[in-house]
C-alpha cells in the first residue's frame, strides 16, 4: 500500500478516534494507535511511518526481527502474538512492550533476556475476558493472583492489560468485554503494587475499537483498515 493511502487511511481512523473519545468525554491524546504489519511488506511499513504512525506491532518473531531490521529504532516496537517461551532470547533489544504475557513460565524467560541487557520490558497480561477455548490469557479470576507474583520478576513492568474480544457483525456485543477488562484494571491499580503500574488497556482492533476506545482502552491494535492485507490477498 502506497504512502497516500496509508495516509488517508490514518487520517479517517483518527476523525473515528476523535469521534470515540467525544463520545466517552476523553482526550484523543490518550488512544495509542499501533499499526499491525503483519499482514504487510516492510515497505508499507515504511509508509505508514512516513503517514505519522509511531508503534509497529508484530505477531511473529520473524515478522518482528525483519521490521525491526528493515525500520531501525524510529517507532516503538510491540510484540502482540504468542510467544514461545524457548524463543524469547530472539526478541530484539529494540522490543518495548509485549502484549501478551499470560503464564508464568514466559515471566521467568522475559526476565532473564532483559536481565541480561539491564532492561527493563513493559508488559501488559493478556486476560482471557471472553471463555473462548481459541484464546490465549489469564482468566479473570486469577489476574489479581498472577499479576501478584509477577513482583519476583524485577526486569518486567507490567504496565496494563491486553484482551481480544470475538469477532463479531455488531461491534457493540463486544462491550463487555472491554469493560471487564477495565474493570480488572482498576481491580489492579488499587492494589497499589510497584511492579504493575498496570494504567494501559490494549483493546480494540479494527472491526470493533471505537467500543474499545468508549469503554477506556489507550492502545488499539490496527492492521487492515490503517495498512491493508497485501500477504492475504497476494
Amino acid at each position: 500500500m502506497d504512502q497516500q493511502q496509508v495516509t488517508n487511511n490514518l487520517e479517517y481512523l483518527r476523525t473515528r478516534i476523535q469521534e470515540a473519545c467525544q463520545k466517552s468525554n476523553r482526550h484523543f491524546s490518550e488512544v495509542k494507535v499501533i499499526a499491525v504489519t503483519k499482514y504487510v511488506t516492510v515497505e508499507t511499513a515504511q509508509n505508514a511511518l512516513a503517514a505519522g504512525i509511531e508503534d509497529i506491532g508484530e505477531n511473529r518473531l520473524e515478522g518482528l526481527q525483519e521490521k525491526v531490521e528493515s525500520l531501525g529504532v524510529r517507532p516503538t516496537y510491540h510484540f502482540i502474538g504468542s510467544l514461545q517461551s524457548r524463543k524469547v532470547k530472539q526478541l530484539p533489544e529494540e522490543l518495548s512492550y509485549i502484549h501478551s504475557l499470560e503464564r508464568t513460565s514466559l515471566a521467568k524467560e522475559l526476565d532473564k533476556r532483559f536481565k541480561e541487557k539491564e532492561q527493563l520490558i513493559n508488559c501488559f497480561v493478556q486476560v482471557n475476558v471472553s471463555g473462548e477455548e481459541s484464546k490465549s490469557g489469564v482468566k479473570p479470576d486469577e489476574v489479581l493472583t498472577f499479576i501478584e507474583n509477577l513482583k519476583t520478576y524485577r526486569s518486567l513492568r507490567i504496565v496494563g492489560l491486553m484482551t481480544m474480544a470475538p469477532f463479531v457483525e455488531n461491534p457493540e456485543q463486544t462491550r463487555p468485554i472491554f469493560k471487564q477488562l477495565r474493570q480488572l484494571r482498576d481491580q489492579v491499580q488499587l492494589e497499589g503494587w510497584s511492579h504493575a503500574p498496570c494504567k494501559e488497556l490494549s483493546m480494540g482492533m479494527s472491526n470493533d475499537f471505537e467500543v474499545a476506545i468508549e469503554e477506556g482502552a489507550t492502545f488499539i491494535r490496527i492492521g487492515t483498515s490503517l495498512v491493508g492485507n497485501e500477504k492475504m490477498s497476494g
